[in-house]
């Protein structure tokens, strides 16, 4: 059994399939297929099984994938230690964030963590998607979602309070909803599935209320939702770090504060692949988010 060939499994396993993981190797496809064909020679077993496009191990493959994937670790380990002996911290740093939480909170953070590690590359992606993390080039990913997903580690950076605002003129002409259920009426502002009703869960105590809405202006970019919600143009319905500095100036106000409001979950994760191996800029940076979000935490909690 050879080293090259064992490695290589982890990569097609963790890749998908054996075209991706041509790619990600820089291999031809062909060439992947006979080394895994060798492997399987060598074990005397089937390691995986092929669809039309996916892999998927069985149950001796599983086990030489994790012989294998502690080995690329270790290889990955030794690597890192000889080319940062003697040097400041380096490395490189996946990072996957939400659109709107990245642009309007994170950013600071990222700006200072790079001033405290000018050696570390740092390669920001501003995206709202789960399955990102699968990708190789994602080391961390944060999320706003009801439940992380179990094949991941997640680590919880605390609640994220959705609030119901409009601009001050436009609560002068049109007023403010009341209810959950006036939110039917009014010009929404929102994320959400462009096509697709978006389903408002609102709690009060024990009060629970489900409302289904139909935004005027939908979009992923908060940013720009915010800006529609400033020019007037409806009622917005976004986690509050969107306008909070509008809310403190008087020129956005909120209604519904006695309600707990919730569109796609209310709390948020930092999330990794548990059996990847994360270089000291990889942990490095999960320190430093961890530590930067618990003031947030304990601000909104307050």
């Amino acid at each position: 059994m050879e080293l090259q060939s064992l490695t290589l499994l982890v990569d097609i396993l963790d890749a998908g399939n054996l075209s991706q993981a041509a790619r990600n190797l820089k291999m031809t496809r062909a060439n992947v297929s006979y080394h895994l064909n060798q492997l399987e020679k060598s074990v005397g077993a089937q390691l995986v099984r092929r669809t039309t496009r996916r892999v998927e191990p069985t149950e001796v493959g599983l086990r030489l994938y994790a012989h294998g994937l502690a080995i690329q670790n270790e290889m990955r380990a030794a690597r890192e230690t000889i080319t940062t002996l003697g040097q400041g911290l380096q490395g490189r740093v996946g990072l996957s964030v939400p659109s709107g939480y990245g642009q309007l909170v994170m950013s600071d953070w990222l700006i200072d963590f790079k001033r405290l590690y000018p050696f570390i590359v740092l390669e920001v992606r501003f995206e709202n998607r789960v399955d990102d993390l699968i990708r190789e080039d994602i080391d961390i990913a944060i999320r706003v979602m009801p439940e992380p997903p179990p094949t991941l580690v997640a680590r919880d950076l605390g609640q994220v309070r959705y609030m119901a605002c409009a601009s001050r003129a436009y609560a002068a002409e049109h007023g403010l909803p009341a209810t959950p259920e006036a939110l039917r009426s009014a010009p929404l502002i929102t994320a959400g599935v462009v096509g697709r009703q978006l389903r408002l869960s609102a709690y009060q105590g024990a009060q629970r209320e489900e409302v289904m809405l139909e935004p005027t202006l939908i979009s992923e970019h908060f940013p720009f939702l915010r800006q529609g919600i400033l020019a007037g143009l409806g009622v917005g319905l976004v986690p509050d770090y969107v306008v909070q500095d509008a809310v403190a100036s008087g020129e956005v106000l909120t209604t519904l504060d006695e309600w707990r409001l919730s569109i796609f979950g209310t709390q948020m994760y930092l999330l990794y692949m548990p059996q990847r191996h994360q270089t000291r800029a990889v942990r490095t940076c999960i320190d430093y988010l961890l530590a930067r979000a618990r003031p947030q935490t304990l601000a909104t909690s307050i």
